[in-house]
Protein backbone atom coordinates (compact mmCIF):
# COMPACT_ATOMS: atom_id res chain seq x y z
CA UNK A 1 0.00 0.00 0.00
CA UNK A 2 1.65 3.36 -0.91
CA UNK A 3 -0.57 5.58 0.75
CA UNK A 4 -3.32 6.18 3.66
CA UNK A 5 -6.79 5.15 2.26
CA UNK A 6 -9.82 6.70 4.29
CA UNK A 7 -9.79 7.07 7.97
CA UNK A 8 -10.69 3.49 8.81
CA UNK A 9 -7.42 2.51 7.81
CA UNK A 10 -5.43 5.87 9.02
CA UNK A 11 -7.21 4.74 12.35
CA UNK A 12 -5.90 0.68 11.76
CA UNK A 13 -2.11 2.23 11.29
CA UNK A 14 -1.68 4.57 14.13
CA UNK A 15 -3.04 1.02 16.24
CA UNK A 16 -0.70 -0.87 15.06
CA UNK A 17 2.31 2.14 15.55
CA UNK A 18 1.37 2.69 18.65
CA UNK A 19 1.37 -0.88 19.99
CA UNK A 20 4.69 -1.66 18.32
CA UNK A 21 5.74 1.54 20.08
CA UNK A 22 4.75 0.79 23.63
CA UNK A 23 5.89 -2.61 22.98
CA UNK A 24 9.37 -1.93 22.03
CA UNK A 25 10.04 2.15 22.13
CA UNK A 26 10.58 3.89 19.68
CA UNK A 27 14.08 5.41 20.07
CA UNK A 28 16.12 2.88 18.43
CA UNK A 29 13.15 2.47 14.93
CA UNK A 30 14.29 4.21 11.55
CA UNK A 31 11.28 5.27 9.19
CA UNK A 32 12.67 1.77 7.56
CA UNK A 33 12.13 -0.21 10.75
CA UNK A 34 8.60 0.91 10.87
CA UNK A 35 7.18 0.59 7.78
CA UNK A 36 8.80 -3.03 7.57
CA UNK A 37 6.84 -4.01 10.92
CA UNK A 38 3.97 -1.71 9.68
CA UNK A 39 3.51 -3.72 6.45
CA UNK A 40 4.10 -0.60 4.85
CA UNK A 41 5.46 1.87 2.53
CA UNK A 42 7.63 4.89 3.70
CA UNK A 43 5.58 6.70 1.55
CA UNK A 44 2.38 5.59 3.23
CA UNK A 45 3.96 6.92 6.33
CA UNK A 46 4.87 9.91 4.93
CA UNK A 47 1.44 10.44 4.50
CA UNK A 48 0.73 10.22 8.61
CA UNK A 49 2.89 12.56 9.10
CA UNK A 50 6.34 14.02 7.71
CA UNK A 51 8.94 12.51 9.90
CA UNK A 52 9.81 10.21 11.90
CA UNK A 53 9.47 12.42 14.70
CA UNK A 54 6.36 13.35 13.83
CA UNK A 55 5.03 10.16 13.38
CA UNK A 56 6.17 9.32 17.08
CA UNK A 57 4.50 12.32 18.34
CA UNK A 58 1.24 11.63 16.48
CA UNK A 59 1.59 8.20 17.44
CA UNK A 60 1.73 9.25 21.16
CA UNK A 61 -1.56 11.33 21.16
CA UNK A 62 -3.33 9.07 19.54
CA UNK A 63 -2.33 6.50 22.27
CA UNK A 64 -3.21 9.22 24.96
CA UNK A 65 -6.50 10.09 23.47
CA UNK A 66 -7.43 6.61 23.05
CA UNK A 67 -6.60 6.09 26.90
CA UNK A 68 -8.32 8.79 27.86
CA UNK A 69 -11.49 7.81 25.97
CA UNK A 70 -11.34 4.39 27.77
CA UNK A 71 -10.15 5.44 31.27
CA UNK A 72 -13.75 8.13 31.65
CA UNK A 73 -15.90 5.13 30.33
CA UNK A 74 -14.74 3.62 33.36
CA UNK A 75 -15.97 6.48 35.43
CA UNK A 76 -19.33 6.86 33.78
CA UNK A 77 -19.48 3.41 33.99
CA UNK A 78 -19.56 3.95 37.94
CA UNK A 79 -22.15 6.82 39.89
CA UNK A 80 -20.87 6.26 43.15
CA UNK A 81 -18.28 9.21 43.75
CA UNK A 82 -16.66 7.52 46.71
CA UNK A 83 -15.87 4.62 43.75
CA UNK A 84 -14.81 6.93 40.61
CA UNK A 85 -11.44 8.28 41.76
CA UNK A 86 -10.41 4.62 41.98
CA UNK A 87 -12.04 3.68 38.76
CA UNK A 88 -10.01 6.47 37.19
CA UNK A 89 -6.96 5.60 38.29
CA UNK A 90 -7.18 2.16 37.91
CA UNK A 91 -8.15 2.47 34.60
CA UNK A 92 -4.95 4.81 33.79
CA UNK A 93 -3.29 2.20 35.13
CA UNK A 94 -4.53 -0.35 32.91
CA UNK A 95 -4.28 1.75 29.43
CA UNK A 96 -0.37 2.39 30.86
CA UNK A 97 -0.19 -1.40 31.60
CA UNK A 98 1.10 -2.60 27.95
CA UNK A 99 3.87 0.17 27.65
CA UNK A 100 7.26 -1.47 27.98
CA UNK A 101 9.84 0.27 30.34
CA UNK A 102 11.87 1.65 27.14
CA UNK A 103 8.50 3.61 25.65
CA UNK A 104 8.37 5.20 28.82
CA UNK A 105 12.10 6.11 29.17
CA UNK A 106 12.03 6.83 24.62
CA UNK A 107 8.84 8.98 25.62
CA UNK A 108 11.03 10.92 28.93
CA UNK A 109 14.12 11.38 26.46
CA UNK A 110 12.10 12.94 23.50
CA UNK A 111 10.76 16.24 24.33
CA UNK A 112 7.78 16.01 21.61
CA UNK A 113 6.46 13.16 23.14
CA UNK A 114 7.59 14.15 27.04
CA UNK A 115 5.25 17.46 26.44
CA UNK A 116 2.04 15.48 25.36
CA UNK A 117 2.66 12.72 28.49
CA UNK A 118 2.84 15.92 30.27
CA UNK A 119 -0.18 17.65 29.06
CA UNK A 120 -2.56 14.57 29.51
CA UNK A 121 -0.32 14.35 32.93
CA UNK A 122 -1.20 17.62 34.37
CA UNK A 123 -4.95 16.42 32.85
CA UNK A 124 -5.07 13.65 34.34
CA UNK A 125 -4.52 15.57 37.58
CA UNK A 126 -7.08 17.93 37.43
CA UNK A 127 -9.76 15.26 36.85
CA UNK A 128 -8.64 13.51 39.92
CA UNK A 129 -9.56 16.96 41.63
CA UNK A 130 -12.62 17.46 39.98
CA UNK A 131 -13.58 14.09 41.38
CA UNK A 132 -12.21 14.44 44.85
CA UNK A 133 -14.27 17.39 44.79
CA UNK A 134 -17.56 15.64 43.90
CA UNK A 135 -17.08 13.24 46.30
CA UNK A 136 -16.29 15.82 48.95
CA UNK A 137 -19.33 17.32 48.24
CA UNK A 138 -21.58 14.45 48.00
CA UNK A 139 -19.86 12.81 51.50
CA UNK A 140 -18.82 10.11 49.95
CA UNK A 141 -15.41 11.46 50.98
CA UNK A 142 -13.65 13.10 55.05
CA UNK A 143 -14.06 16.73 54.43
CA UNK A 144 -10.79 17.97 52.79
CA UNK A 145 -8.79 20.32 51.30
CA UNK A 146 -9.51 19.07 47.44
CA UNK A 147 -7.02 21.34 46.27
CA UNK A 148 -4.32 19.78 48.24
CA UNK A 149 -5.34 16.29 47.37
CA UNK A 150 -5.15 17.61 43.52
CA UNK A 151 -1.78 19.23 44.47
CA UNK A 152 -0.18 16.05 45.77
CA UNK A 153 -1.83 14.03 43.31
CA UNK A 154 -0.47 15.92 40.35
CA UNK A 155 2.89 16.03 41.98
CA UNK A 156 3.24 12.23 42.29
CA UNK A 157 1.48 12.26 38.98
CA UNK A 158 4.30 14.58 37.48
CA UNK A 159 7.13 11.69 39.04
CA UNK A 160 5.30 9.51 37.89
CA UNK A 161 5.58 10.77 34.25
CA UNK A 162 9.23 11.45 34.66
CA UNK A 163 11.11 8.40 36.13
CA UNK A 164 11.28 9.53 39.19
CA UNK A 165 9.41 6.97 41.35
CA UNK A 166 10.55 4.12 38.67
CA UNK A 167 13.79 5.49 39.82
CA UNK A 168 12.89 5.56 43.33
CA UNK A 169 10.85 2.64 44.02
CA UNK A 170 11.36 0.30 40.93
CA UNK A 171 7.46 0.60 40.24
CA UNK A 172 6.70 0.53 36.45
CA UNK A 173 4.29 3.56 35.77
CA UNK A 174 0.86 1.56 35.74
CA UNK A 175 1.99 -0.15 39.07
CA UNK A 176 2.51 3.44 40.32
CA UNK A 177 -0.74 4.56 39.30
CA UNK A 178 -2.61 1.22 41.29
CA UNK A 179 -0.52 2.21 44.09
CA UNK A 180 -1.36 6.09 44.22
CA UNK A 181 -5.05 5.00 43.80
CA UNK A 182 -5.03 2.67 46.86
CA UNK A 183 -3.69 5.05 48.69
CA UNK A 184 -5.77 8.12 48.09
CA UNK A 185 -8.75 5.98 48.47
CA UNK A 186 -7.80 5.24 52.13
CA UNK A 187 -6.77 9.00 52.92
CA UNK A 188 -9.90 9.84 51.80
CA UNK A 189 -11.98 7.18 52.93
CA UNK A 190 -14.70 8.17 55.89
CA UNK A 191 -13.61 6.44 59.06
Amino acid sequence: MTQVRGPARRTELFDALVALLLDEGFAHLTLDDLAARLRCSKRTLYALAGSKEQLVRAAVVHFFRGATEHVEAAVAADADPARQVGAYLRAVARELAPASPRFFDDVAAFPPAAEVYERNTRAAARRVQQLVDAGTASGAFRPVHAGFVGDVVSATMVRIQQRGVTASTGLDDATAYENLADLLLHGLART
